[in-house]
């Protein structure tokens, strides 16, 4: 199909929209709601205007470019004066009831409304309506995702990706009118409601409306008290996104400066989570291996993902007694540090404050959760996601990609493997597991040590891994994504499934792409595959490759935990998790309000 984008004749496929053949020919249109990755363009930021002429009609049209096909012979404007002028009008509108404290806004030199208002040549905004802004929910009762509606634009990504990606649909559009807001399945707060605390929204939201909750002043709280010791922890999927935020490429490992940027900001004591992910794996595969030789329920799910965990709690709770008691690497590590690391320093628990830097929304919920309290301490302290921690640089004048490299703190916790590092990445904890689990049974390493069957990137990958001569074989699968995993749930719950062991993972990708990471304009975790292939490339490169040969493991092992699931571990790095389902039931009303809500989402004119 032939039409002409600004003068020049361009190809297109049929059924392809304006903005759509705009991109592959190289002609930029402004946009908010609209995000490519997701399959979202439901035309109600009304920022991608264009005039477009037919042969048929005696004068021009401006239309949406996200929602009006190409047509053959079309001529296309993106920058006529009327198109312009219309541009900067909707703009206006919207910053007409938005809130313009900008220098306290989670997106501060970061956002694509303040992008599109410079792109338009916006100097000036003729209407606002502050008292809009501030009557508008905000929604602080979560540890994980804050809601600023004031900030709102209406341009239901969250609401796609939380519906159609994720399959969590805890967002809905609530009000009409000026009054429309982005608001919680059956007018519930944040904390009360089946948000799973994933942060999938806030990657997407082209504002501050939906942002992970900031505790950063908390954090430097602790790092200036004389009377505190420190600890910070790093999790795998940070040093591969962390670089982003410095204009590194990406992909580009960062797990040299990283502990170097800490230590300049005045850290005590700096570990690698990675530890904790090689001491997952052998407690975490020792428990697969009791389930196997009749223990409880098959298959055994992993546990490592409190964005996973919230969902079976909320939304599956039949699954719990399949999920592995297991706690994640940062509730692992956090515990021995206020144990078997607070003895060798001779250092108070009550001193010490544990600080997790995770690429996750959700590690701040679990870090929270009663369970994880001895005595009323907290295991961890704080958490701060990727994003935070490069703020909390930026801040203190530390440039991480002028930085040399240095190693976290050893004897104690500082050392890992390969396997713990491709925790970070979706597969890898079932890799991991697979790699110790075998030499358990066989006295001797796997070979090859990569495990290319559960490398692919589909939603949901199954194998079948040989266990060596006399242990036959085990069916596997890794889930990434919840929507995904709420298929593999039913299956099983269902007794379709006869699998023995499943990794699940609730952010598509795996922790990589957690909703703490960095975030990219106008995409949907485009840097997926080249953070994926630095994991990758860190196991490759590392000596150790198998959790069970970190000799830092076989320490703690001898000088405090015993053995793995022994009683001391069960109390220090296992727990059990709660149903915490909610029963609602829908009014017809209700149901239409979905029905119409389901086509606004996706962008259906009809």
């Amino acid at each position: 199909m032939n039409a002409f984008i600004n003068g020049k004749e361009v190809r297109c496929e049929p059924g392809r929209t304006i903005l759509e053949a705009a991109r592959e020919n190289g002609h930029f249109i402004p946009t908010l709601c609209e995000l490519a990755d997701i399959g979202h363009a439901p035309g109600t930021c009304r920022v991608c205007l264009v005039e477009i002429w037919r042969d048929k009609e005696a004068g021009p049209q401006i239309v949406t470019s996200c929602t009006t096909p190409v047509e053959e012979g079309m001529r296309i404007f993106t920058r006529t004066p009327e198109v312009r002028r219309m541009q900067r009008l909707q703009v206006e509108l919207l910053l007409a009831d938005h809130d313009h404290d900008c220098a306290a806004c989670a997106r501060h030199g970061d956002c694509e409304l303040q992008d599109v208002a410079q792109f338009v040549g916006l100097t000036g905004t003729r209407h606002h309506f502050p008292d809009y802004a501030r009557s508008r929910t905000r929604d602080v009762s979560s540890p994980s995702v804050v809601r600023d509606m004031g900030k709102c634009i209406r341009c239901l990504r969250c609401v796609a990706v939380c519906r159609n990606v994720q399959g969590v649909d805890a967002l809905v559009v609530t009000g009409n009118g000026i009054g429309t807001e982005i608001g919680l399945r059956h007018n519930r707060s944040q904390s009360a409601s089946d948000c799973v605390g994933c942060g999938q929204c806030t990657l997407v939201c082209p504002v501050g409306a939906l942002a992970g909750r900031d505790d950063v002043e908390r954090v430097i709280d602790y790092l200036y008290d004389p009377e505190i010791v420190t600890v910070f922890q790093f999790a795998p999927a940070v040093r591969v996104g962390l670089g982003e935020e410095f204009g590194l490429p990406p992909g580009s490992s960062v797990e040299g400066q990283g502990p170097t940027a800490l230590r300049l900001l005045g850290a005590d004591v700096v570990l690698d989570t990675n530890f904790a992910a090689d001491l997952v794996i052998m407690e975490e595969g020792t428990e697969l291996l009791q389930r196997l030789r009749g223990g409880a329920k098959l298959p055994l799910f992993t546990s490592c993902c409190p964005g996973w965990v919230n969902f079976a709690e909320k939304h599956l709770p039949d699954i719990l007694p399949h999920v592995s008691t297991t706690r994640s690497p940062q509730q692992c590590l956090g515990a021995l540090a206020k144990t078997y690391l607070a003895r060798t320093m001779n250092v108070a628990p009550e001193r010490m404050r544990v600080v997790s830097l995770m690429p996750c929304t959700a590690k701040k919920e679990e870090a929270a959760r009663p369970e994880f309290r001895r005595d009323g301490v907290r295991d961890v302290d704080a958490v701060l996601t990727t994003r935070e921690f490069a703020r909390l640089l930026r801040r203190e004048g530390i440039d991480l990609a002028g930085l040399e490299p240095s190693p976290c703190d050893d004897p104690l916790m500082g050392r890992a493997t390969g396997a713990a590092v491709i925790f970070g990445t979706t597969g890898g904890v079932m890799e991991a597991a697979l790699r110790t689990v075998y030499h358990v049974l066989n006295g001797k390493e796997l070979a090859p040590v990569e495990l290319h069957a559960l490398r692919g990137y589909e939603n949901v990958r199954e194998a079948v891994v040989p266990l060596g001569e006399g242990n036959g074989s085990v069916k596997v699968a890794v889930v990434h994504g919840l929507k995904a995993a709420r298929q593999m749930v039913e299956a099983v719950l269902a007794g379709k499934a006869d699998h023995v062991f499943v990794e699940v993972m609730a952010c598509p990708g795996g922790c990589m792409d957690g909703g703490g990471q960095p975030r990219s304009k106008r995409a949907y975790n485009p840097n997926a595959l080249a953070r994926r292939a630095a994991l990758f490339s860190l196991d490759a490169e590392n000596a150790l490759r198998q959790s069970h040969n970190n000799p830092l493991i076989g320490k703690v092992y001898e000088s405090f935990l015993g053995e793995p699931c022994s009683n001391l571990s069960h109390r220090l790095l296992h727990t059990r998790y709660g149903d915490r389902k909610s029963e609602v039931a829908y009014t017809m009303r209700d149901i239409w309000h979905e029905m119409t809500l389901g086509r606004r989402v996706r962008g259906d004119s009809d």
